[in-house]
Parts: structure tokens; sequence; C-alpha cells
């Protein structure tokens, strides 16, 4: 059996893990076709832009983030709410709006494969993903939580229920804070019981236009910033780092020869556009573990990724990669090549359900932007336990719910 037969035949086997996951509890009735009351009655999206803030010790910062919720009510009465985010909110909101929603209703709200599928082709005709699989996120978290409240069980265990409990890292190093804020806020955060710090670097080097500054400049103040980070966290502590797949690989080589000797857990998306084949060779040659994967939107990609071995961790996001029916079948693609898995592009309280729920799940990102817009949005959102890691909900479903009233005065008109 070559390469290609063993990831396609894999494929289909965490495609089968995805379909035990549609059967019902022993004891319980399965939401069939037949039955009306199962149905999809309404869909809905809303785009927010909700202020909050950034808060880590004395030091404090007011933020905006934004997103899109999307809303699945089934004939009988029952809600879900799944979300998307890192990308145009109202393209997404149109997508579900005027394409979504239409095709959907008075379809089985449980036929999540055959939706997921479905709406793949719909709103990706030749393959293209981008804004539509942000669409087909939402939704599908949000048909995975309508099951759960149905059954009586939370989506973790509906997908398996591997463990009770995950592993966060925390992104704290954002690119508004100077090398003496990085510092502090790396300390304070340590303070915490926080062992796994992550930070921005390569800002603005994408642009035509960063500010007036240079590629090189900007790299430059980063080595410092890495080296600040690393010696405020301590020796202990693990310090990844992400670029946002803003550099070349001629400007990526020069930046880790120059970190190397900081000790870098993993160097997240380093590389313009993921090129697979780029990274392939870039992975080689860098000092430190390689992770790409977040903004990824079809299966072919990460099955690449794989095949090059192009990364050394895998990481997707079920809010922007499909939802949780593709989230299976990464995770199920990743374990057969070996290759750990996590969470990137924060939102982990979506995310830890598939790493909880599979036997190789990963960490989770507690991004502290999105868990400051969270706290907001949403009510009974998990907080971490003894320093670094969830404890999963025993609520049905995603095991929190969205708050109303700052649904409405977030909304964008």
């Amino acid at each position: 059996m070559n390469r290609r037969q063993f990831a396609w035949r894999t494929s289909a086997i965490a495609g089968l893990a995805a379909l035990r996951a549609e059967l019902p509890l022993a004891g319980q009735t399965p939401g069939s076709g037949g039955n009306k009351a199962n149905s999809i009655a309404r869909i809905t999206a809303t785009a927010v832009s909700v202020p909050c803030e950034y808060k880590v010790g004395s030091y404090k910062r007011n933020i905006t983030m934004g997103g899109t919720v999307a809303e699945v009510e089934t004939a009988d009465g029952l809600t879900g709410h799944g979300f998307t985010s890192i990308t145009n909110d109202l393209v997404v909101v149109s997508a579900i709006r005027d394409v979504i929603a239409p095709y959907l209703k008075g379809k089985d709200a449980f036929s999540r494969e055959a939706i997921a599928e479905e709406l793949f082709w719909r709103l990706t005709p030749r393959g293209q993903t981008g804004h539509a699989v942000h669409a087909i996120s939402a939704v599908d978290c949000a048909l995975w939580d309508i099951a759960g409240k149905k059954y009586g069980e939370p989506i973790w265990r509906l997908l398996g229920g591997a463990r009770k409990e995950v592993p966060v890292y925390t992104t704290c190093g954002m690119n508004f804070l100077n090398r003496d804020e990085l510092a502090q806020v790396a300390r304070d955060i340590r303070k915490t019981g926080q062992n796994r710090l992550k930070m921005v670097v390569a800002a603005g080097a994408d642009q035509l236009d960063a500010g007036g500054k240079s590629v090189e400049g900007i790299l430059a103040e980063d080595v410092a910033r890495v080296r600040a980070m690393r010696e405020a966290g301590g020796a202990d502590a693990e310090v990844f780092i992400d670029a946002n797949q803003s550099l070349d690989e001629f400007q990526a080589r020069h930046f880790v020869r120059e970190i190397a000797p900081y000790d870098i857990g993993f160097f997240e998306e380093p590389l313009r556009a993921n090129d697979i084949h780029r990274l392939a060779d870039f992975r080689r040659e860098a000092p430190m573990p390689i992770a790409a994967g977040q903004n990824e939107g079809a299966l072919s990609r990460w099955r690449d990724m794989l095949e090059n071995n192009a990364v050394d961790l895998l990481q997707f996001n079920v809010c922007m990669a499909g939802g949780f029916t593709a989230g299976m079948k990464i995770a199920g693609m990743a374990q057969a090549f070996g290759v750990p898995i996590d969470n990137a592009g924060a939102y982990a309280n979506f995310n830890m359900h598939l790493h909880a729920g599979v036997a190789n799940g990963g960490m989770c990102e507690w991004h502290l932007n999105a868990v400051a817009m969270c706290r907001v949005l949403y009510n009974g959102v998990p907080e971490l336990t003894g320093g670094d890691r969830i404890v999963l909900p025993d609520k049905p479903g995603l095991g929190f719910e969205l708050n109303r009233d700052a649904l409405r005065e977030f909304a964008v008109k």
C-alpha cells in the first residue's frame, strides 16, 4: 500500500468515527429524516464587534474583537449556536443568510455529515474556500450544539469522550506590547501558573507600507522582543511564536537563526500562504518545530501538509476549518501520520470539545483577546483550572450560551 492509499483509507476511518457520533445514546431515539420535529426551521447570522479589555496584572488595554454568530433552530424549538472569526464578518453573514439558510430550511438537523458535504460544494463549487468554509464552520458548530442538547450530552462526549480536561497555551504577547510591557506580562502570566506562552512576531512585515518600517527593522526588534519574553518567562517556560504567514522563506530563515538561542517551542505559520513545499524545505533546517494550519479550509491542504512532511504540528480551528465534522477528519489524518494536533486561531471554548473528544487531542489556545470577547458575548464560558488547563463542561451541547443582551448591543448593523 503506498502513502496516498494509506492517507485515503485513514481519512475514511476518520469519517466512520464522525459517523459514530451521529448515533444516539443507548435508549434514545435518533433524529431521523422522517422526524419533522428535527427539521431546521430557522438559521440566522449576526456579525458582532465587541468592546472588551486585554488585562494581565496591572496592564490594561481596551480592544475590540469581531466575529460572526450563527444560530440554528429546529422545528421542536432546539437552538444551537456557532461562531467564526478572522474574516470579513459581513460577507460570512451574507453567505449564511442568503445561501445556507434557504437551502437548509426543512432539512434534518441531525444529518450533519450530509449537510457538511452539500454545503461545501454549494459554497465552494470549484474547491475554493475562504469565507465559505468560515460560514460552514459556524453552522456546523451550531448543529453539533443541537445534537448535544437533544441527547443531553456535551459535544466532547459525542465526539468520543477521550479525556475530561485539555491543556492550554496562553497567547499573551500581542504586537501592541513594547519590550518592557511584554516582559511584565510574561512575568504576571507565570504567576498565575500558566507556563506556555505565545507571542506575535513579524507584525506588519507582509504589508507594502508597514508604517515606514522595513521588514529588517521589524524582525530586528522582534529578536529583542523574543529575548525579553524568554528571559521574563524563565528557563522552564515554553515560548511559542506566530508570524501569521507574514514572511517569505529568506526572511524567515534569517529570523530563526537570530532567535535560535531562545529555545522556541514552535514557530506557527512562518511563511506566506502556508506554501507547503516551502514549508517542508524550511522545516528541514529550522532550529525549532514548525506549526501551521489554522487558516486552511480544504481537507486536501492538511493531507498535503502531512504527505510532504511540512509541519511538526498540525493546527486547525473548528470555527474556521469546517466545524467539528471536518475537525474529526483532520484529527484522524494527523493521527494516521503520527503528527500531533493543537488548536490555533483562538476560541478554546469551542475547540476544547474536539481535543477532549479524540484520543490524539492536543493543546487549546487561550488567546487573551478572544477570551476577553467571549466573556462578554457568552454566559458560562469555562475558565482555566490550575493555571494551564480547561476542565470540560458536563452541560449538554457546547455547555455555554449566548448573552442575548450583548449580542443585540454589539451586533453590526
